[in-house]
């Protein structure tokens, strides 16, 4: 591989002109090079597009109507000629040496295809740290047996995911249906796909603020309902996900049985929720039908149906 391949870094930006900044500066700041910049601003209606025109040359504007994180998404890889892309929400940032310890792996293994990290959370507020991420792995994974079998992983939010280029293609386009958590269906496509490497140190810093989406919202359950979605589209194009997917269908369904509708973001339903359920069901057997409909009940009463297990088994 070139020793001086080109890095891709997508920074997708909604209203989030009090973050923005340090997002592109992290970018800019790498002790990597080459790196090209690629923000894609999905419509704002804040200062974003003026703070973007200011850095120039020195980045790849995109400038979009509001779409949602899944077209931003799209339109940022569109945008790229790396080899290597990585991920920035630009309410995130990168610690400088992301990028050079990250194509350090690359040009190590040649097999692998994607490279995460884990992230550290901190406070916005106080700047006091509030934890780091969970991943299943250390070092070089290969994930593709297990997945297949039904494993589901601990794997980085959008921030700390980086791809080949050539597996991303064999990934997007992600579906524009989600608007928010649309890192959801590259990061589980990735590792029934290929193998990577997990870096245990944070290479990321996530901010947790009163505008994130899920992370740190114990307020935003039917959230979950999203859960149908990422699994009805990534088991339409990767089958060998089937297993993965139908648990995931499980807990979005059992969501689904109390909200009523699916939520793409939070306030925001997805008008094609019924279809979306039938459409899933035609993929199943009998069986996986019935295993579905019986983890929904259980994810929708855990207590109930542990205690039930529990006096049966006396």
């Amino acid at each position: 591989m070139n020793q001086n391949l080109l890095v891709s870094i997508i920074i997708n930006n909604y209203n989030y002109g009090s973050f923005i900044a340090e997002a592109i500066d992290s970018a800019l700041n790498q002790t990597y090079s080459p790196i090209e910049v690629i923000v894609v601003d999905d419509g704002s209606t804040d200062n974003s597009r003026e703070i973007i025109a200011s850095y120039g040359d020195k980045i790849i504007p995109v400038l979009k109507k509001n779409g949602g994180q899944a077209s931003a998404y799209n339109a940022g890889v569109a945008a790229t000629s790396g080899e290597i892309i990585c991920f920035l929400d630009s309410d995130d940032f990168f610690l400088p040496e992301k990028v050079a310890l990250v194509v350090k792996v690359f040009q190590a293994n040649s097999e692998i295809g994607w490279c995460f990290n884990t992230v550290k959370l901190i406070d916005d507020k106080t700047n006091q740290e509030l934890g780091l991420t969970r991943q299943s792995g250390v070092g070089k994974c290969d994930f593709r047996d297990s997945v297949i079998n039904g494993t589901s992983l601990y794997v980085p939010p959008s921030s700390g995911l980086c791809f080949r280029r050539s597996l991303l293609a064999q990934i997007l386009p992600i579906p524009e249906v989600f608007i928010n958590g649309a890192d959801g269906y590259p990061m589980k496509a990735a590792p029934v796909l290929s193998p990577g490497f997990m870096f245990e140190q944070a290479l990321t810093i996530m901010r947790v603020h009163g505008d994130n989406n899920s992370t740190y919202r114990q307020d935003r359950p039917q959230l979950q309902t999203k859960n149908i979605l990422t699994a009805y589209f990534l088991r339409a194009k990767f089958p060998q996900l089937a297993k993965v997917c139908n648990r995931m269908f499980a807990k979005g369904l059992s969501a689904y049985w109390k909200y009523k509708v699916i939520y793409v973001r939070y306030g925001v339903p997805y008008q094609g929720h019924r279809k979306s359920i039938a459409d899933y069901f035609t993929l199943l057997s009998l069986l996986e039908k019935i295993e579905i409909i019986l983890r929904a009940i259980y994810y929708s009463f855990p207590q109930k149906a542990t205690n039930s297990i529990n006096l049966a088994l006396k």
